[in-house]
Formats: C-alpha cells, sequence, structure tokens
C-alpha cells in the first residue's frame, strides 16, 4: 500500500537498504534476545519487498507476459541459494577476521549488496511508463493502452471494491496456494543441508555440505523458466500449476520413504523442480484476480497469509520426524492442486477464450 502511494522508486530502495541494515546488525548480536529482535525487525523491513515487486510487474508487463517476467524474477530464489549455500559456508569455514567468528562475518557481508543495490534501485528505478525517459512517446502510449485495456476487462470479471474483494472466495483460496507452496519451499530450503547432513559420514564441512545442498536449487532453474515461458506461450496456468504441484507432493513422498543420501537428493530435487515451478507461474496467475484498486492490498493480503509458511515450514520438519513431517507438505501440495480444481476462470482465461490476446 505504500508503494502504491510513494512509488516503487522510494520503497523497494528503503526496505533494501533496512534490510541490509539490520542484516549486518546481526553479525553483532550478543545473545538471543538480541537474535529474536533483529530476525523480527529483518521480517518488518523485508516483507513489502515481494508484493510491492508483484505489484510493479503488473504496471509494466501485460498479462500475456507476466509468467514470463515472474519467471525471470524469481530465477533469483534458486540462483541465491546456488551461490550462497557455497559463500555462507566458506565464509563461515574460512574467515576469523579480528578474531569475530565466521557466521558474525557471514551476515556483515552478506548484508552490504543488498545497501549497495538498494542506493541503485533509488537512482535507477523507474517507477511506470510513463516516467520512462527510454521510452519513446509512442512505446509509452501503446504500453499503457495495451494494460488498461486489460484493466478494463479485469474490473469487468473480478471485484472492485476492497470490501467485496475481502469476502470474495476466491481471495482465501489464492492464499492457501500460496500458503501450501511457501511452506514447503521454506520447509525444504531451511532443512536441506541438516537432512544431507544426517544421511552421510563422509560429509563433515560445511563447505561440503553447502555444495551438495544446492544440488535442489540448480534442478529449480529450469523449471521456473519452463514453466513460466509455456505458460505465457498457451495461457494454460491451472494446468502447469496442478502437475508441478503433484511433482512436488511426490518427491516430499518420495523423501519420506528413502534413507540414503543418493536417492534424497534425487527426491529432495523432484520436490525442488515442482515447487521452483509453480513460482514460474504462480505470481502471475495471482494477479489475474484484482483490478488496479484492489491490487495493492489484495496481493499484500495473500502474501501476508502466505507468509505464515515460513514459520510452519521449517517448524513442521523440525517438531516431527522426517518421514512424517514430508508427508505432511506432501499433502499440502496435493491439497493445493486440489484446490486449483476449483478456481474460477481468471481475467487471462477469458481473453484466451475470446481471443482478446
Amino acid at each position: 500500500m505504500m508503494m502504491n502511494k510513494v512509488g516503487a522508486k522510494f520503497w523497494i530502495a528503503r526496505i533494501m537498504i533496512t534490510w541490509g541494515i539490520l542484516v549486518i546488525l546481526t553479525g553483532f548480536v550478543q545473545s538471543a534476545m538480541h537474535l529474536y529482535i533483529l530476525r523480527f525487525l529483518l521480517g518488518v523491513a523485508e516483507a513489502g519487498f515481494l508484493p510491492g515487486i508483484l505489484l510493479f510487474i503488473t504496471h509494466w508487463f501485460r498479462e500475456r507476459d507476466r509468467s514470463k517476467a515472474t519467471a525471470t524474477l524469481f530465477l533469483a530464489i534458486p540462483i541465491a541459494t546456488l551461490i550462497g549455500a557455497p559463500v555462507s559456508t566458506w565464509i563461515m569455514d574460512t574467515i576469523y577476521w579480528f578474531e569475530w567468528a565466521g557466521w558474525r562475518w557471514m551476515f556483515v557481508l552478506e548484508g552490504i549488496p543488498a545497501i549497495l543495490l538498494g542506493i541503485v534501485t533509488f537512482f535507477f528505478l523507474t517507477n511506470k511508463p510513463s516516467d520512462a525517459k527510454w521510452l519513446k512517446d509512442d512505446e509509452q502510449q501503446w504500453l499503457n493502452a495495451e494494460i488498461a485495456k486489460e484493466q478494463q476487462l479485469s474490473a469487468s470479471l473480478n471485484p472492485v471494491k476492497i470490501s467485496k474483494m475481502l469476502f470474495n472466495l476466491t481471495l482465501w483460496k489464492l492464499s492457501w496456494l500460496y500458503f501450501a507452496g511457501y511452506t514447503g519451499l521454506i520447509g525444504l530450503s531451511f532443512w536441506i543441508p541438516t537432512i544431507i547432513k544426517s544421511l552421510t559420514l563422509d560429509v563433515t564441512t560445511n563447505l561440503e555440505i553447502g555444495w551438495l545442498a544446492i544440488i535442489p536449487p540448480v534442478i529449480g532453474i529450469p523449471a521456473i523458466l519452463v514453466t513460466g515461458w509455456n505458460t505465457d506461450r498457451i495461457g494454460k496456468h491451472k494446468i502447469h500449476l496442478i502437475i508441478c504441484q503433484l511433482i512436488a507432493a511426490v518427491g516430499f513422498v518420495g523423501c519420506a520413504l528413502v534413507t540414503s543420501l543418493i536417492p534424497m537428493i534425487i527426491m529432495l530435487s523432484i520436490a525442488a523442480g515442482g515447487l521452483y515451478g509453480t513460482t514460474g507461474c504462480f505470481y502471475s496467475y495471482l494477479t489475474f484476480f484484482f483490478t488496479k484498486v484492489t491490487a495493492p492490498i489484495g496481493i499484500a493480503f495473500v502474501n501476508s497469509l502466505a507468509s505464515l509458511g515460513g514459520f510452519f515450514g521449517p517448524v513442521i520438519l523440525g517438531y516431527f520426524t522426517l518421514t512424517i513431517g514430508m508427508y505432511i507438505l506432501g499433502a499440502l501440495m496435493i491439497s493445493a492442486s486440489l484446490f486449483m480444481l476449483t478456481m474460477r476462470p481468471s481475467s487471462r482465461d477469458v481473453a484466451m477464450q475470446n481471443h482478446i490476446i
């Protein structure tokens, strides 16, 4: 809501700079309470980033292009893991400058890029097409007209008042779909290193575990691209999402059944492929159910409820045994696929059916 008022340029920059500062401060904690406070503040600082970026995408991309846009955006997740896992473990194992522990330097060094990129964002991000000096006048007019046409169609299909949107069943279905996927993704990401370490006696260093932990995210890169680009090509978001959710469920159930390292990495990779695959098209699919007026609150509302998965995902695998936890995550993904079957046609579906493409 704030970004809609003050613009993406300022608000995304604010998020990234405060995010980076709090990450750096985490390296200075002296007690568990310090850590709890900073982790809470970190959540407050960065919580608006994802819904803000999703809203920002609706200002710049037509519905037929949004899956490609979000797929490209969400490549950041597996790539960040791909780079972050070995880099973070390397810092923890090798850097002890000024007699500081490696984990402290990990926070300090990894908070700096967020601050620097936040400054870059403030000076270079363009709020909307009409502000883009790098677009010609006719290009600005064309893009604004295309987006306005889609907004008119969306307003004829979706609730245009915020009060009606909040009582619309579709909003709650989207929240559950997002929650299920986010719970699985965060739970998996959080516990992969521990799962790997528990299944082998040969892997002894954090760096070795970090290298093995990047395998599932590597699988996620083509999964994101394929689903994102193919849904824009043929427009079948529901089918793609159901397939990806079922693939993730198979991976989680497989994780519950295997007991050795190589089969576990294979099953983790299958689960990751399905989970990352959903991100390639779900986040564009989400935007099809909101109007220009309801999008800021609607996207944030769905993101807020789904973010509870950031708590439940790690807790499920931490509180229960690995086997039971994996079965629970698999059941969540199956429930998500069943919810997908009940979703009404989106504005993109209607546009495809009426050849407004």
